[in-house]
């Protein structure tokens, strides 16, 4: 008889969409294995954001620890780790995972291959989720929503279009992103209604004619 306990997982696409993405770089390559493409490497995105994210993290008496999940390919992440107490960098793609362990090392830094709308997530001060949850479906959303009050503070990036938009309309993991329905994600609206202190906007870049921005919040967790 089966456990009616025991953790069933989804039949979800995203590890294997992640997957496809990295073995045929469909974000594009730089002469590498692996590439998380043009928002994980234009300096005019990652420069202003690694800026205010470090001023985040250096304005603590003492250092947090931080969970970075769909860490990629590890460009924006390495630029972060000498300002944490520990910096944990969680990705669904194992080669890639095994990949960063070669290339990145220091003592307070560690990998983990984790699905993290199935999986418990390690716990920290802090969670970075940089364009990760517009590739999900809202049900995988809901799944990471729901595990984001154990961390304290939460800083989220979105690829979303500027101005006025309906807001988390579904789609299929791994199959684009929300821009295509003329959407993007907001999780402090339904279906996920995520309850917070504070927020503040950190950064954004527009692109696309100014129709699309990227877009920075942290956000302070009940």
């Amino acid at each position: 008889m089966q456990n009616p306990l025991k953790k069933i997982k989804k039949p979800w696409p995203t590890k294997k969409a992640m997957e496809q993405i990295y073995d045929q770089n469909l974000w594009g390559t730089n002469n590498t294995k692996f590439y998380s493409g043009f928002g994980s490497h234009h300096p005019a995105i990652v420069n202003p954001y690694v800026e205010v994210v470090e001023q985040f993290l250096t304005s603590f008496d003492e250092k947090i620890t931080v969970l970075d999940v769909g860490c990629g390919d590890f460009n924006i992440g390495s630029q972060l780790v000498n300002f944490t107490k520990k910096y944990i960098a969680v990705d669904i793609v194992e080669d890639l995972i095994h990949h960063n362990k070669e290339i990145f090392k220091a003592e307070n830094l560690e990998f983990q291959c984790l699905d993290i709308a199935v999986d418990n997530l390690p716990q920290a001060d802090c969670i970075i989720i940089r364009q990760v949850l517009q590739h999900l479906s809202n049900e995988e959303v809901q799944n990471v929503v729901q595990k984001l009050s154990n961390f304290k503070y939460v800083i989220l990036t979105e690829h979303i279009p500027k101005g006025n938009f309906i807001p988390n309309k579904d789609i299929i993991s791994g199959q684009g992103i929300r821009l295509k329905k003329q959407s993007g994600l907001d999780i402090l609206k339904a279906p996920f209604n995520l309850k917070i202190q504070e927020e503040k906007e950190l950064c954004s870049y527009s692109l696309n004619n100014d129709l699309e921005i990227i877009k920075t919040m942290l956000y302070k967790v009940d």
